[in-house]
């Protein structure tokens, strides 16, 4: 299970807001995500079989200690985050030997994963405003994602708008689509998945 730093300096939903202030492309929201959202996004997820969990843009870990409470103690989750601020609140925060926090793009997932020990990710979420990335990001994540997914695995996608489906569509075999109104703003939901091998 988690287990969280003392330390009580720093509010999450503080440091979540002055991220949104610094990056607003990047972060998307500029409140964290609810929790009925997290259940409902993470409820397909098989938690015996995952070995490799990876995270785009954890922000100040709203998702990320929901997965650590569920994976197995033989399970990693790796972070990745552009904005260094949230990595070293991340770092800060959450005493976990399973968690690794990563400072760079999503677009780098396949080396990241490999750099970690392993050869393919189980699932791979992500929140990154897909719509309002620089030209080519969004394309450059999607492709790279599909590729590190072992098969039978799946990207989890949470969404304010639904263009994101246009970058994923390409690359995964079958994608399931939900909406979320518990939510602000209230998002959309996407679960595309590999074919098993």
């Amino acid at each position: 299970m988690a287990r969280r730093a003392v330390r009580r300096s720093t509010s999450p939903h503080w440091q979540f807001f002055r991220g949104f202030l610094k990056h607003p492309v990047m972060v998307g929201s500029i409140i964290p995500s609810s929790k009925i959202l997290i259940e409902r996004m993470l409820k397909p997820v098989d938690w015996e079989s995952t070995k490799l969990f990876v995270e785009y843009g954890p922000g100040v870990g709203t998702f990320t200690r929901s997965i650590l409470e569920k994976m197995g103690e033989d399970s990693t989750l790796i972070a990745i985050d552009t904005n260094p601020d949230f990595v070293k609140f991340l770092r800060n925060s959450i005493d976990d030997p399973r968690f690794v926090a990563v400072t760079g793009s999503a677009a780098d997932v396949e080396s990241i994963v490999k750099e970690h020990g392993f050869e393919a990710a189980d699932y791979v979420l992500s929140g990154l405003p897909f719509s309002t990335l620089p030209p080519g990001v969004g394309d450059a994540i999607a492709k790279a994602t599909s590729r590190v997914i072992r098969a039978g695995g799946a990207f989890l996608v949470y969404q304010f708008s639904p263009k994101v489906l246009d970058f994923i569509k390409p690359h995964f075999d079958h994608i399931d689509r939900g909406f979320e109104w518990i939510n602000v703003p209230p998002a959309t939901l996407f679960w595309a998945y590999t074919k098993e091998g």
